[in-house]
């Protein structure tokens, strides 16, 4: 049953290597394997998602992956300081001062990669279970 299966996102990229230097000289991120047309990064407990070539565009108009974070604010002005731009929003919770959103319970801030993908860098509330335990 998929209830079993292990999850991973897949993010399309039109230029695979300008891809790769964003991930790891914006977001520091390191990947554990590199084929001529895949970059994959694994994370904590088992968390990975896979960098792709592809002729297609990312759709943009939606967050294709999710960070959670333990600090956002200290995420946020690190990435930002590595010279990662954040999106902007106009509505209410979002402050465009620091980049971040309350958003229901939690906060967020998007950014894009390269290739036009969205990902939100998330803070949830304390307790709140976002991935088991390693």
């Amino acid at each position: 049953m998929l209830s079993d299966a292990h999850y991973a996102a897949a993010l399309p990229c039109s230029d695979l290597a300008r891809a790769k230097s964003f991930y790891e000289d914006k977001l520091g991120l390191v990947p554990v394997g590199v084929m001529p047309d895949r970059i994959f990064y694994l994370g904590p407990g088992g968390t990975e998602f896979l960098l792709f070539a592809s002729s297609g565009k990312a759709s943009g108009s939606h967050d294709q992956m999710r960070l959670s974070v333990a600090d956002i604010q200290a995420e946020v002005r690190e990435l930002k300081q590595r010279g990662v731009q954040f999106e902007e929003f106009d509505f209410p919770g979002f402050d465009k001062a620091t980049s971040i959103a309350l958003v229901g319970d939690h906060w967020a801030a998007w950014i894009r990669d390269t290739e036009g993908n969205q990902l939100v860098i998330v803070q949830l509330p304390a307790g709140a279970v976002d991935r088991p335990a390693p």
